[in-house]
């Protein structure tokens, strides 16, 4: 019963802080009005593929020569363009230099297919229209050997089109809205950590820490009612800024609350945790809010709050796999538009592990403590 009497307490003493309700309720909301207004052109759905450039060399027999030469010519009208390769050209390292979208090897014993992973779009194009004339020409050359006269018929019944355009559910990603809607709930859970750092140090501060201390309470039962109170309040203003967006912006949560929901609260577990076993861990107020501040400006940044990070490699795509804003974020993106509710599990693991570590290093430090 002291631990939810602390937490209510906890709950309330937040409510009246109204610098920190409006910087938890007002900043997640403005900044995803601004930047899902000016940045929805970057959330364009209709992908504009361009003109595809594919090099080749040919080593084989003049039997397979003229149909790779018929399925060039028609690919060329696709907008897809095949360059011959010359001797010294080492057809891989062009790819690699991004001076090709692929490269492609005719030989004897087949087609070898090299594609580049930075246009893997394009690559997988080229591949699919590639397995498509290779299993036409094998059928081709089958019938040829066993029944020579139904050439024509099966060359009839084949089409030449090789590339065939297909919706993909382009309705089923986020728009600019949608995606900020993501972003900024995820990041304000991740800013409960500013709070948190002070759930037990602003006591100390407020020299109140001394009275609580003294009180016939016990001490664990006062760590505990903290923590639940400022994962609380934190948590009703995520819930509201969803709510917002959702009634406001019409933004897209999906289907599964339920599963939306657990995957935030884990968050901000994960944030409250962190910030106050950051609080054990420094020592002055002011190194532990710089820490935390930039902790949280990184993630905020690798993990796409404000502005969407696609294709990242290298340092850049080691910085976003370490934000948690990068892993609720995509669990979030596929529970929504694919329903694929076992994309949380990751995530929630994550948030799970971490936090109690955190949480494990702050409850070490209070024990060993006097007082607060």
């Amino acid at each position: 019963m002291n631990i939810i009497n602390i937490a209510l307490n906890e709950f309330k003493r937040n409510i009246r802080d109204i610098r920190t309700l409006v910087f938890m309720l007002a900043f997640p909301i403005v900044l995803m009005l601004i930047l899902g207004t000016a940045l929805s052109n970057t959330f364009d759905k209709n992908i504009k593929i361009g003109k595809i450039n594919v090099l080749y060399t040919e080593k084989n027999d003049s039997s397979f020569s003229a149909p790779f030469q018929s399925f060039i010519e028609e690919a060329k009208k696709q907008d897809i363009h095949f360059s011959k390769a010359s001797e010294r050209t080492d057809g891989k390292r062009a790819v690699k230099q991004n001076h090709y979208d692929a490269y492609v090897e005719v030989t004897d014993k087949g087609i070898q297919f090299y594609g580049s992973e930075r246009n893997s779009i394009q690559a997988s194009m080229v591949e699919g229209m590639l397995t498509a004339f290779t299993d036409k020409y094998n059928l081709i050359t089958e019938v040829a050997k066993e029944k020579p006269e139904q050439v024509q018929a099966v060359l009839a019944s084949t089409s030449s089109d090789y590339v065939k355009e297909a919706s993909l559910n382009a309705d089923k990603a986020p728009g600019s809205m949608d995606y900020y809607a993501m972003a900024m709930t995820t990041m304000i859970a991740l800013y409960s950590a500013i709070s948190a750092s002070s759930l037990i140090r602003g006591e100390r501060r407020r020299n109140t820490a001394i009275r609580l201390a003294i009180a016939p309470i016990n001490k664990m039962e006062i760590f505990l009612g903290k923590i639940l109170g400022g994962i609380g309040i934190n948590f009703v203003c995520i819930l509201l800024v969803m709510a917002f967006s959702r009634f406001a912006f019409g933004a897209n949560w999906g289907s599964h609350p339920g599963m939306v929901v657990l995957l935030l609260f884990t968050l901000v577990f994960l944030a409250v945790s962190f910030g106050l076993g950051l609080s054990y861990i420094i020592k002055t107020d002011q190194g532990m809010q710089t820490i935390v501040m930039i902790v949280l400006q990184l993630a905020a940044f690798f993990g796409g709050a404000y502005f969407r990070i696609d294709n990242a490699d290298g340092f850049l795509k080691l910085m976003t796999n370490l934000s948690p804003l990068t892993w609720a974020r995509d669990a979030l993106t596929k529970i929504i538009y694919n329903n694929d509710l076992m994309a949380a599990l990751p995530s929630i693991s994550l948030n799970i592990g971490i936090a109690i570590i955190f949480l494990l290093i702050a409850i070490v430090a209070f024990r060993k403590r006097e007082g607060l």
